[in-house]
């Protein structure tokens, strides 16, 4: 009898309606037992499919108030995921993310990203980590160095002891030592402490990413201000392959449900390839604008960006972005892609109108897309 009196009391419901005065507690102690399991029932998928469901995935998305953040937050909330978002600016700019998921499945937390117990705190709870931090250019406080290296190495050996399942790691394509970019030198880094760090990391390698609130399409389509729109050797030596932005959103999550992808890295690029140039013309024949070109050497483009590099406010141009965009990108013919994730990758031209629809003129708002001529591929 002792041994039943120092047995937890079980809660309203747990008990049998059959149970009478003469069964022991003992009969409920497996529904106690259960109450102290080591799976959260958030991790137990449950319900149909949708924000309402329980997809059983619990998501820490570091970098989720960029540009491909909202799209991965909105992935996961449409399923039914439980998402954490660290974040380190003011609460109003997060207010966009907010009607992404059902009612408490978002979930903000402030974070130092130089803090180890801070970024601790955001991992514990989660079987999924998706690292998005990252900047164009550098600050004062955060150089590329600390963005792409140090920032995700300490997520990476955090996560690792957190006994997380998954990390989803974004890289570039282009992403090599031997870049004149200081960028993707760093990318290239980073991609190496993260498989040291966590070796089942899943790293995502996406060419330049277009959408609706991108610097890629949106930087070539303001150029007109320059009165044209300069290019070292016209383009014509640089060839680019942009990816979707929604289709690098589907690659991750796809990533975390298939169990096949731990320890691989993928090389996510769109299906057509392009001449700088031919993609530029492509641009502003969209917008129905003036397509003039001019060559401008690197050295006088460098200057031009060191103009914008020592203004105060957010620089529109970097010399580390001239040379990023005028860089060609690199195939990798051996490792998977967007199809390996279940994705038909997305043509520039079948979504260019939606991020360049607003740099029309009145004149031209409702014009139909049939009546810009589709740019020039160039050969894989």
């Amino acid at each position: 009898m002792a041994a039943v009196a120092r047995c937890p009391r079980a809660p309203r419901g747990l008990l049998s309606p059959r149970a009478g005065p003469g069964i022991s507690v003992l009969a409920a102690a497996p529904s106690v037992l259960q109450q102290h399991r080591q799976v959260h029932h958030a991790v137990i998928p449950h319900g149909r499919s949708g924000r309402s469901s329980v997809s059983g995935i619990v998501a820490t998305v570091f970098g989720a108030t960029g540009f491909l953040g909202r799209y991965v937050v909105n992935r996961l909330g449409r399923i039914g995921s439980q998402v954490i978002i660290p974040y380190r600016c003011d609460q109003y700019d997060l207010m966009y993310l907010r009607p992404m998921g059902d009612l408490g499945q978002l979930l903000f937390l402030e974070w130092d990203c130089k803090d180890k117990d801070s970024i601790r705190r955001a991992v514990e709870h989660s079987n999924v980590v998706i690292n998005l931090v990252g900047k164009e250019w550098e600050t004062k406080n955060f150089k590329f160095e600390d963005e792409f290296v140090n920032i995700p190495k300490s997520i990476a050996r955090i996560t690792r002891e957190a006994g997380v399942e998954t990390l989803i790691h974004i890289s570039h394509l282009n992403a090599s030592m031997r870049s004149p970019s200081k960028y993707l030198r760093n990318k290239a880094v980073g991609e190496k402490e993260v498989r040291e760090e966590f070796p089942d990391a899943i790293i995502l390698k996406p060419s330049e990413m277009f959408g609706r609130e991108d610097r890629f399409l949106n930087h070539y389509a303001n150029m007109r201000w320059f009165g044209g729109v300069p290019l070292i050797s016209l383009g014509k030596k640089t060839v680019k392959q942009p990816v979707y932005v929604v289709d690098v959103a589907k690659a991750i999550v796809n990533a975390i449900k298939d169990p096949d992808a731990k320890g691989k890295t993928y090389a996510l690029a769109g299906p057509n390839r392009y001449l700088l140039y031919d993609m530029v013309e492509y641009i502003y024949a969209v917008c129905f604008r003036t397509f003039l070109p001019y060559p401008l050497p690197r050295p006088l483009f460098h200057l031009v960006a060191r103009f914008f590099e020592i203004s105060p406010f957010e620089p529109w141009l970097t010399r580390d972005k001239v040379d990023r965009f005028h860089t060609t990108d690199m195939t990798f013919p051996d490792l998977p892609g967007l199809e390996d994730l279940g994705i038909q990758p997305t043509s520039l031209e079948q979504k260019a109108i939606e991020v360049l629809r607003r740099h029309r003129r009145f004149r031209w708002l409702d014009a139909e897309l049939e009546e810009a001529k589709p740019a020039k591929t160039y050969p894989m």
